[in-house]
C-alpha cells in the first residue's frame, strides 16, 4: 500500500473527535490498558487539549482517518506534550506514525515552542528508537507522572 502519496494530515474538527477516541482507546488495550487519565481526556478533547491552548492532528487517506496525535499544553509554563498518538492497526508499518511526529514538530517550531516532552514506556523499542531518531533525548521521569504506564520522559529542544 503506498500511502504516502494519498496521506493528508489534518488539524482538529469537532466531527474527528469519536476517531480520537477509538484510535487511541485500542491502541492503548492493544498494547497496555485504558487509564481513568486517558479516558477523561480522550472523551473530552476539546476541554482537556484544544481550549487549553492544544492541538489535535489527523492523518486522513482517502477521507479516512487513519492515525493521530496531539500537542497538550502541560501546566502554565508554555509546556507541551507530544502524546495521544495512535495509528488504526491496518496502517500501522507505513511510516504514518512518523509523519504525524514530523507534523507535530515543525508545527510546533512554527509556533515558536522551545522544547516538546512526551511519555513513553521502553517495551515500545520501534517507538523509543523513532523518539531517538527525531532527536529527543532521555530526561528524568518526575515521581508524579501523569500516566502509570510510564518508565521514560523524553525532550526534544529546539
Amino acid at each position: 500500500m503506498n500511502t504516502t502519496q494519498a496521506l493528508e494530515i489534518i488539524s482538529f474538527d469537532k466531527k474527528y473527535a469519536k476517531d480520537f477516541y477509538e484510535l487511541n482507546v485500542e491502541w492503548l488495550k492493544t498494547y497496555f490498558y485504558v487509564e481513568p487519565y486517558d479516558a477523561e481526556v480522550l472523551s473530552k478533547p476539546e476541554q482537556y487539549i484544544i481550549k487549553k491552548g492544544g492541538h489535535i492532528f489527523f492523518a486522513k487517506i482517502n477521507e479516512q482517518v487513519v492515525g493521530t496525535v496531539a500537542l497538550m499544553p502541560i501546566g502554565d509554563d508554555g509546556l507541551f506534550e507530544l502524546t495521544k498518538m495512535a495509528v488504526s492497526p491496518e496502517h500501522r508499518g507505513h511510516k504514518i506514525g512518523q509523519q504525524l511526529m514530523q507534523h507535530c514538530i515543525d508545527f510546533a517550531k512554527s509556533i515558536g515552542l522551545p522544547n516538546l516532552i512526551l511519555y513513553s514506556n521502553t517495551t515500545l523499542e520501534n517507538a523509543i528508537y523513532i523518539y531517538k531518531k527525531y532527536g529527543f533525548i532521555e530526561k528524568p521521569l518526575e515521581p508524579d507522572t501523569p500516566y502509570k504506564r510510564s518508565d521514560i520522559k523524553m525532550e526534544l529542544v529546539f
